[in-house]
Order: C-alpha cells, then sequence, then structure tokens
C-alpha cells in the first residue's frame, strides 16, 4: 500500500508539472502519449486505494492563470471529459440515445455572452473555476459576430483555434527556425491571451462553438443538435458534427478517422454528446467529468522498430536537436523512419540507444513520435562537440527543460539560414541553392560570407565532381548567379536577414532614402521610424546590425559583386501614403496580385496579408462574399472595395 501511495505522489508530481509546462508556458517535458500512460496509471491506482491525493491531476480541471489579464469566476465549472479510445465503449455509453458526434478540437476554451444582440463579455476556461476576461480580443477573432439578432441574453462555449494552414502562413514569414511557433494550440493560446487585441487580429484566431449554455426564452425542442442549427443562425461557425446512434457510430468515427489527416483545424479527438438535453443534464456529474458527454481519443497505431541512431540537427540559434532515425515502418498509410525527440529531457526519460527496440505512432494520426523504449539501454551520449563545425556544445536548462548548444558563434550551421534566406525568391532568387546545397558548400569552405556565392566558378573542379552534382547543374548554379548579381536594392536588403525587415519594409526604406545605400546604412532611429512601417524595434535592430563592424565588412564585399537596376523614385503621386491594403481573392483587371500591391506601393501605400484595425481598405472583387476576411472588415468597419472602385481611386 505505501509503495503504491508514493507512486501515486511521483505520478501526480510529474503529471502536474508536465501539465504547467505545457499549457503555461508552451513548452513540452514528455509526449502526449507518454502523458496519457501515466495518467492511466494514477487512475487506476486511485482505484485500487480508495485514495484520491488532493493535488492529483485527476481532479484538478486546469491550472491558475499566470497573466495581466483580468480574471473572472465562471457562473458554472467547466468540467473536462471522460475519455475513452474503444468505439464499442462509445456505443455502450450512448446506448438507445440519440447522440451528437463532432470533433474535439485542439485549442483553447472561450465562453462568449451576449446580450441585447452585442457581444458584452467573452472568458477563457482558465483552470474550470476561474478564467481570463479577453473580451477585446474575441472581438477581432476572425469568425465572431460582434452583433447578433438574437436580444436575449445568450452564454455559449467553443475553441479559439487557428488553423494549420494560418499556422504554416505565420511560421513561414519567420527566417528564424527557432523563433517558429511549435504547434497551432500554443500559438492559438498565446494570440487569444495577448494584452494587444491588434497582435490577436493579427493572427487569424477562429471560434467554433460547442455548446449553447443558455439563451433566454429559446425553446429548442430539447435537442442538442436544435440548439447547434440556431447558433448557425446567427452567424456562429459551429464544429462539424454528425448525428449518430448505436448503431451508426462506428461509420460516423471511421468517417471522422479518414478525415482527421486533411482537416484544416487541429482536432485530438472526438466527442460524443446526448442530443436529449433534459436526459443529459438529469445525469449530473461527477468531481470532474459531466455524464452527458464523452471524449474519444484516436486509438494510436504502434509499431515496434529498432532505433539506429540519433542525429544531432544544429540550428540557426545554435540549438542542437536529436531527432531519433529507426528502421522504416508503416504507420496510417505512410512510411516513417524519423521523428524529433525534441530535447535532451525527452531523450533521457526514454533511455534511448542505438539498437534499441522501439514504438512509434503518429500524434493525431498525423506527427511522428516515439511511444516507448522497450529495451532502454540509455547508450546514447550527448556530443561534447558540434557535428558541424566541431565547437564545443554545451547543456543548458531553462525550467525543467535541458537542451543541447553549439558555443561557436561561428559555426556554419547557424548561418544556413541566413544563407538559405538570401538566396530566397524575394531575395537574391538564386535557383539551385537548396539549404542542403548551402550545407555541402559551407561545410566544404567554399561559402564564407555572402559574396563568395559568386565565386563558386573558382571550385568548378570538386563542386562538378559532388554527389548530386554533374556539368550541366553547375552550368545551371553559374548562370542563377550571374543572374542574380543584377537585382534591385530592396531586394538585397531583404536578403541581408536583419531582424523584423521583411520585403515590404526594405522597399519602403529604399522609397524613403531615395535608394541611397550608404544613407539607409547610416540612418539615425529618429530618421528610420519616419518610415512607414518601421517602430522602434525595428529601428533597434537595422542600427545594431550596421553597428558591427563584421556586418559592414560582409556588405561592402556583397556590394562589389552587386549592379543595382536603376530604380527611379516613382513619379506617381503618393495618394495612398499612410494608408494600408489587404488584397483578396482573384483580381481581373491586373495581371497578378503582385501587379495590384505595386501599384498600391508606388503610390506611397502598404500591402498587407490580415485585416486589422489599422487597414484602411479590404479589395475584394466578390464585395458580397461571406469569407473570413469579409466579415472581418466588415466586424471592424473597414470598406471592401472592388478593383474596378480601386482603379478608379488611380484617376485612371
Amino acid at each position: 500500500m505505501d509503495e503504491k501511495i508514493s507512486r501515486m505522489k511521483e505520478l501526480a508530481a510529474t503529471l502536474t508539472a508536465a501539465a504547467k509546462t505545457y499549457y503555461q508556458e508552451s513548452r513540452e517535458i514528455m509526449s502526449n502519449y507518454e502523458y496519457d500512460k501515466l495518467y492511466d496509471e494514477l487512475v487506476e491506482l486511485e482505484k485500487e486505494t480508495g485514495v484520491v491525493l488532493s493535488k492529483s491531476p485527476t481532479q484538478n480541471v486546469g491550472y491558475e492563470v499566470l497573466s495581466e489579464l483580468p480574471k473572472e469566476r465562471h457562473e458554472s465549472p467547466m468540467l473536462s471529459l471522460d475519455k475513452t479510445k474503444s468505439t464499442a465503449d462509445l456505443q455502450e455509453w450512448l446506448g438507445d440515445q440519440t447522440g451528437i458526434l463532432s470533433w474535439k478540437l485542439d485549442g483553447l476554451t472561450v465562453v462568449l455572452t451576449y446580450s441585447g444582440g452585442t457581444l458584452k463579455k467573452a472568458v477563457t476556461r482558465g483552470n474550470g473555476e476561474i478564467g481570463e476576461v479577453i473580451t477585446s480580443n474575441a472581438r477581432v477573432f476572425a469568425n465572431v459576430p460582434v452583433t447578433i439578432s438574437f436580444q436575449g441574453e445568450l452564454v455559449l462555449r467553443g475553441e479559439a483555434v487557428i488553423r494549420y494552414s494560418e499556422f504554416n502562413r505565420i511560421n513561414e514569414a519567420i527566417d528564424d527556425v527557432d523563433a517558429k511557433y511549435k504547434n497551432p494550440r500554443n500559438l492559438c493560446s498565446g494570440s487569444v491571451r495577448q494584452l494587444n487585441s491588434q497582435i490577436t487580429a493579427e493572427r487569424n484566431v477562429n471560434f467554433e462553438a460547442f455548446a449553447l449554455v443558455t439563451a433566454e426564452g429559446v425553446d429548442f425542442k430539447n435537442s442538442r443538435k436544435e440548439q447547434f442549427e440556431w447558433l448557425k443562425r446567427q452567424g456562429f461557425d459551429v464544429v462539424e458534427y454528425k448525428t449518430v446512434t448505436a448503431e451508426t457510430l462506428p461509420e460516423a468515427v471511421e468517417e471522422f478517422a479518414e478525415a482527421v489527416s486533411g482537416y484544416d483545424i487541429p482536432s485530438d479527438g472526438l466527442v460524443l454528446l446526448l442530443d436529449d438535453i433534459a436526459y443529459g443534464e438529469s445525469l449530473g456529474r461527477t468531481a470532474k467529468f459531466p455524464r452527458n458527454a464523452i471524449a474519444f481519443k484516436w486509438a494510436d497505431e504502434i509499431k515496434e522498430t529498432k532505433l539506429e541512431y540519433i542525429e544531432w540537427s544544429p540550428s540557426r540559434t545554435g540549438l542542437i536537436n536529436p531527432v531519433a532515425v529507426f528502421e522504416p515502418v508503416e504507420l496510417e498509410g505512410t512510411t516513417v523512419s524519423r521523428a524529433s525527440v525534441h530535447n535532451l529531457s525527452i531523450m533521457e526519460s526514454l533511455a534511448l540507444g542505438g539498437g534499441d527496440t522501439i514504438t512509434v505512432y503518429k500524434a493525431n494520426m498525423i506527427i511522428p513520435q516515439i511511444a516507448d523504449n522497450l529495451t532502454r539501454s540509455g547508450k546514447i551520449r550527448i556530443p561534447e562537440e558540434c557535428p558541424v563545425c566541431g565547437g564545443k556544445t554545451e547543456v543548458r536548462q531553462v525550467g525543467d527543460v535541458r537542451s543541447l548548444y553549439c558555443t561557436n558563434p561561428d559555426c556554419q550551421a547557424k548561418r544556413i539560414k541566413s544563407f538559405a534566406l538570401f538566396v530566397s525568391r524575394d531575395a537574391l532568387n538564386i535557383d539551385g541553392l537548396s539549404e542542403a546545397t548551402l550545407e555541402k558548400f559551407i561545410g566544404a569552405g567554399f561559402i564564407k560570407e555572402f559574396a563568395d556565392i559568386f565565386h563558386l566558378d573558382r571550385h568548378e573542379e570538386t563542386i562538378t565532381q559532388m554527389e548530386g552534382f554533374g556539368r550541366k547543374s553547375y552550368d545551371n548554379l553559374i548562370r542563377a548567379t550571374e543572374t542574380a548579381s543584377h537585382t534591385t536594392l530592396a531586394r538585397m536588403v531583404y536578403g541581408l536577414g536583419i531582424s523584423g525587415i521583411g520585403l515590404a519594409n526594405a522597399k519602403m526604406l529604399c522609397r524613403k532614402f531615395k535608394f541611397d545605400f550608404d544613407r539607409m546604412r547610416h540612418a539615425t532611429a529618429e530618421e528610420l521610424i519616419e518610415v512607414d512601417g518601421i517602430g522602434g524595434v525595428l529601428a533597434d535592430a537595422w542600427i545594431r546590425y550596421f553597428d558591427d563592424e563584421k556586418n559592414q565588412e560582409i556588405v561592402d564585399h556583397l556590394l562589389s559583386e552587386l549592379t543595382f537596376e536603376q530604380e527611379e523614385e516613382s513619379t506617381e503621386e503618393a495618394i495612398f501614403e499612410g494608408m494600408t491594403f489587404v488584397i483578396t481573392g482573384s483580381v481581373e483587371h491586373f495581371a497578378n496580385r503582385k501587379e495590384l500591391q505595386e501599384a498600391i506601393e508606388v503610390r506611397g501605400g502598404k500591402a498587407t496579408g490580415s485585416v486589422t484595425s489599422k487597414t484602411t481598405y479590404l479589395i475584394n472583387n466578390d464585395v458580397a462574399s461571406n469569407s473570413s476576411k469579409n466579415k472581418k472588415a466588415k466586424d471592424l468597419g473597414v470598406p471592401i472595395i472592388s478593383e474596378e472602385e480601386f482603379i478608379k481611386m488611380l484617376g485612371e
């Protein structure tokens, strides 16, 4: 008995720490699979002993919020759901009732309150008892109606989510691989809980309603389905669902399983809810779970395989990530042979070693993960030298997470991403220089700074004999570098990789300083801040870059290799100065969106990708569409104009 109690205490502490780092700090110290396994072990021990510890994760719904947002107690506790991985269990639970089967979305639960047809309050789930007030942020969600036709008091719950497509778009705009967001849920949590609602607006957070708590005076004919349909008529996006019986349930579960890999909204399972409102409420609740609903988690397809080795993958910031390479196995219809181990803490907890028998799965049927190590040899040694540059490595601990770093400031790996940005499409646009090729050339010593890219002909013999390279590849590459040497100043400025200076900002800088690069690099903070889109942070980043003598030397060498196309100051009147446009949908009068964007920029305007309170106009030929950008513009009072209306503004 003592041993069991001791193990329960150990499990409670481990699970609490893991949950805290995941939900509050957006870090992972163990996989979801491992967390669930330990949680289930704790549940079984509590059943065996009849003892439940006061701080047991099985009794706590959530964790105390730690932000500066105002806090508010929920009128009724927001409980977690009991869960199963068995379709048969779902059928037994449903019995002869009709159920509503829907996605279990992986975001941040939010409670919305409307009164008099207006959104009055939005509160996060928080710890289930006390949440954070995020009303100003909810008003700028991409699809939340600010006003509805229903005039009584309405309280509903839903999941704030960021779609995979939006998550990828945001990450693609971040050059530093280690600054990229880890997953949509963490990005969503940070976006919803922002102190600055403008940042929330730019992240395109969506709200998917999944429960109507109360709607004053409305008869829903005792049906949850009726509630969902009514919410749709009020303008809400409702979580995708199917009406099921015990007989039709397995087929519906299978349909969701087939759809999950292509579903744009993060999901970690399904929810089965009783359609009969009165019956469901009569069942009451346990200390933690309501009895009118149950969660279904995907039964992970788990395969045994042999760990071959750990690949140490350095990044631009010096972080060296462990990647498990194993004998290929088929999982969820695809062949996988690699899985990120995330950090040293997870690698050490799994006691990995070459030749170990491991089990692997796809988290949420998508991302390969190690479930367990069956042999736990622990033979993997942490490298003392960086696998790329040979520099000394160092283990650093942040909170509960241990990670490995290369300490050499000149490590080639730290520079690969910089060079990749430099040769990218919007910068110098050098076809044939992939990251893999750059890594080979940097490792061979051919490229030490940007200017060296234009002298690869010095290494002709070696390059033509490299694996994957031949005469044709070499000739194409040299032609590409020659073409790229004739470019624009804005492309070069963007290619330098100065923190926060994207292509649009680079163009604005060039225009402001009349394409005089020497003036630009010696500009003061005051001069830089005068440029539209350049604030104090970007100005500081620019000045810091050019205060570095080494950077100045690198830029001077690069300038000697480039010929800039003559870019005269636009003769067009700056009629759009201070204005911000967003372009969406197809264009008819311009060749493409890029041409339309240039028409805006040459007249002093700015084109961005997201509708915010600072947007002057949204250009959309389908002015009456119900697209998310149109809805957002209407909610914010941003005028929506067609291409023809824009052309009229040009006076053409």
